[in-house]
């Protein structure tokens, strides 16, 4: 079967895909609980991040990570690596949700290292209204705890994650 494409010839995934983002088989149908991201989204920082907040608060990491990885897309290029970063930690959480250890460590670390990047040189704790040490703190604890003792003893509660105070 070939790949899903747009009007230009650029790849994409129509495919509806479980509540962990994994593509459900031709002609299945999405739970309740899917909510496209369109591969164009657009969004302000500020709306960006409310969004993708809502969605890790619920323990929805993948969703989360395909609308900050739309504004690492089209976002100001000063800002790549605090988006990246946090796209990147946000598929950290989708790769624990699946079980995927080694993933999730790897991501969460690489995320971690991106964001701090970003805040070296802006020097700026909470852009958009981002909590960055609290961010930075949950993606270190939960990279460590895998590293450590693995997913088998870490709820899907604490599989989540809060971009922002309150």
């Amino acid at each position: 079967m070939s790949r899903d494409r747009d009007p230009a010839g650029r790849p994409r995934n129509a495919r509806p895909r479980d509540s962990l983002g994994r593509p459900l088989a031709r002609g299945q149908e999405p739970g309740a609980d899917w909510e496209p991201i369109p591969d164009d989204l657009a969004l302000t920082g500020a709306d960006a991040v409310r969004l993708a907040d809502r969605l890790l608060r619920a323990g929805r990491a993948f969703p989360a990570h395909e609308v900050l990885e739309a504004s690492w897309k089209c976002g100001p290029a000063g800002e790549r690596d605090l988006w990246q970063g946090l796209a990147q930690i946000a598929v950290g959480y989708t790769h624990a949700s699946r079980g995927n250890s080694r993933g999730a460590a790897a991501l969460l670390r690489r995320g971690a290292q991106r964001v701090r990047d970003y805040r070296g040189r802006a020097g700026d704790e909470d852009p958009y209204g981002i909590d960055l040490p609290a961010v930075l703190a949950a993606a270190d604890d939960l990279a460590a705890r895998i590293e450590r003792d693995g997913l088998s003893d870490i709820p899907p509660a604490e599989l989540s994650l809060r971009l922002t105070r309150g």
